[in-house]
Formats: C-alpha cells, sequence, structure tokens
C-alpha cells in the first residue's frame, strides 16, 4: 500500500482504538460523582476511534467529570440508575457552567 492510499486500516481489518475500555471503576466513579453533588446531568459522548464511549457528568455548580461507559446503553442504565438525566453532548452542548467552571479552576486544566 501507498504512502497515501485511500484505505484505511479500519478497511484492513485493523483495530484504531487507542484507548482502554470502559472499567468497573469507571461506572463506579460516575456514581460516586452523582451521590456526591447535587442537580447532576450526563451528557454522552459517542466512541470515537481514539475513545470508548464516554459521559461527563455535571453537577448544578458546574464542577464534572468524564469516565468511560462502554456503550450508550450503559450510560442510559447508569442514568436510569440513579434517575439523571442523560442528553447527547452532540445534540445539546455542554451546559455553561460546565465552562464557567473550568474558568475558575484553570488548575485543573494542567493535569
Amino acid at each position: 500500500m501507498g504512502w497515501f492510499s485511500r484505505r484505511t486500516r479500519a478497511d484492513e481489518g485493523i483495530p484504531t482504538k487507542l484507548d482502554r475500555e470502559a472499567t468497573r471503576d469507571d461506572l463506579t466513579a460516575l456514581a460516586d460523582f452523582v451521590a456526591a453533588h447535587r442537580g447532576v446531568e450526563f451528557y454522552l459522548e459517542p466512541e470515537t476511534t481514539a475513545t470508548d464511549t464516554t459521559v461527563v457528568a455535571i453537577a448544578h455548580d458546574g464542577e464534572w467529570i468524564r469516565r468511560r461507559t462502554g456503550s450508550p446503553r450503559t450510560a442510559a442504565k447508569l442514568a436510569h440508575r440513579h434517575a439523571v438525566p442523560l442528553y447527547e453532548a452532540a445534540k445539546t452542548g455542554y451546559p455553561e457552567r460546565m465552562r464557567a467552571w473550568n474558568r475558575a479552576h484553570p488548575e485543573r486544566r494542567l493535569r
């Protein structure tokens, strides 16, 4: 195959995943965040070639965490179990309170 071939690695059956799969610890972290914060909403992020399906959990004050869930179905089950609304981030975007929290906590971006 040449350098500029239009065939992709996926066409050849070679996995393109660069990141790890979701684990029980990821789901536990989301559940713990819901238990420790009020007004939490989940924002579903679709799987990409680099990352598994993820959920961003955003609290009433804008504090947030992002964890892998493995599939949209798993995210929906977790949201239902904890009575948390689940939105598709690609359709709704993220709430302004998350951006405001990020501006107020620049140290978080240094990780």
